[in-house]
């Protein structure tokens, strides 16, 4: 991520197609938040649209459950994608309380949010903290090079500075750039694709683009697939110009797709069917 301007959040809302993909992802969002049912039932639709995008979350680190199973499991205390599955559902309810914090300090929130997604399941002090020099990652989606614990530090307390600086960067800027970032660093030993997209989620609410959480970009993330997903990082990762908007175009795309969920939802709760 590098550009020469003052505000390089701002800088790649002017690449080709970004734009675009800004205006109309408000009005896909403006179109939900219009539906009738918000008036009185948008809390049961942002429970559905956590729920949903939980799934999603987890289907891209490799726990691709359907939507039922999720919702009938209590238990998610198993290994392997059982554990992804509960970390996911405890990323989504955690992301709410901690909107008033990510403004002053997102790396408590990073940190907050890799204890959260842990779940006490490590039994060292790697837990909540970036990784230190040595320390292995497992991110088995992302095969990009890992980048040394020095440089993480670095481009972390870089993007810290970034989001306590505000800017005039649309919210799907912010939001993608902050997911794809902590995708290409992995700053700690797991969960880094959860902890990435909750992040996403947290700016896109916290920005006012998506107060209520109905918009779960996690869902068109899963719905696009895991090979387009990481093509589209592919983008990030190469820093170009026409890298950088593939992934903020994919990211939008997702956040229409999820749109286009919770207005299903809508749909079935006017309906009664839901």
């Amino acid at each position: 991520m590098s550009t020469s301007s003052s505000d390089p959040l701002a800088a790649l809302g002017d690449l080709p197609g970004v734009a675009d993909a800004v205006d109309s992802v408000r009005k896909a969002v403006d179109r939900v938040y219009g539906h009738r049912v918000m008036r009185r039932r948008s809390n049961e639709v942002t429970a559905e649209a956590a729920l949903r995008g939980a799934r999603g979350s987890a289907a891209l680190s490799g726990a691709d459950w359907n939507l039922e199973e999720v919702r009938r499991r209590t238990d998610f205390s198993g290994e392997g994608e059982s554990r992804a599955i509960g970390a996911a559902l405890r990323l989504t309810a955690e992301a709410g309380q901690l909107l008033s914090i990510w403004r002053q300090s997102p790396l408590r929130v990073l940190a907050r949010l890799h204890l959260v997604a842990a779940g006490g399941a490590s039994p060292d002090d790697a837990v909540g903290r970036p990784r230190l020099a040595g320390e292995p990652v497992d991110e088995p989606l992302i095969e990009a090079p890992v980048p040394g614990a020095d440089e993480v530090a670095g481009r972390l307390e870089g993007l810290s500075q970034l989001i306590i600086a505000g800017g005039s960067a649309p919210a799907l800027v912010t939001s993608s750039v902050v997911h794809g970032e902590l995708l290409a660093l992995r700053p700690f030993g797991s969960h880094n694709g959860l902890v990435a997209r909750t992040a996403e989620r947290i700016v896109l609410i916290g920005s006012g683009l998506d107060p209520k959480s109905i918009c779960p970009a996690e869902v068109g993330h899963a719905e696009q697939g895991r090979a387009a997903y990481v093509a589209a990082f592919d983008g990030y990762l190469s820093g170009t110009p026409e890298g950088m908007a593939a992934w903020i175009t994919h990211c939008g795309r997702s956040v229409q797709l999820g749109v286009r969920e919770s207005t299903a939802v809508c749909e079935a709760l006017q309906r009664g069917a839901a």
